[in-house]
């Protein structure tokens, strides 16, 4: 019945520093759409924003969103991208489980504190140390 995503919404303080940090941080695409709303996009999915207390259907508060994006990046490449844009990893890397096997997770926060948790499916790339431990 279902083949995937096609989007998400988020619910942000800042449209335009959301789509800043997702375009920067997470090589993400933006697009505007129906009545100049902001997105972005990869691969064949969309996040969409909405502005916080402008909701047009739900009333999510800020910060509830809770994301894992899987990379086709190293771990250690996607590390370094973080840190060189000033991004605080909360954990990780980390073993979790993703939806097709075993996953290396690092988890941090977007400006409106949603949870993205970027991951790298096991067989396709090199065990590496947590950065948290190696500072």
């Amino acid at each position: 019945m279902i083949s995937h995503f096609d989007h998400i919404v988020l619910t942000v303080a800042d449209i335009d520093r959301a789509v800043v940090f997702y375009e920067t941080v997470l090589k993400m695409e933006s697009v505007t759409f129906a009545n100049g709303r902001k997105a972005v996009t990869f691969g064949q999915q969309k996040i969409n924003f909405q502005l916080l207390g402008q909701e047009l259907r739900n009333h999510a508060m800020e910060g509830a969103g809770d994301m894992c994006l899987i990379t086709n990046w190293t771990m250690v490449d996607v590390i370094d991208h973080l840190k060189a844009n000033n991004v605080t990893i909360l954990e990780g890397p980390v073993s979790k489980s993703g939806a097709q096997g075993p996953i290396q997770s690092v988890y941090f926060n977007d400006p409106d504190n949603n949870l993205i948790e970027v991951s790298v499916y096991e067989d396709t790339q090199e065990p590496v140390s947590d950065p948290i431990d190696a500072e």
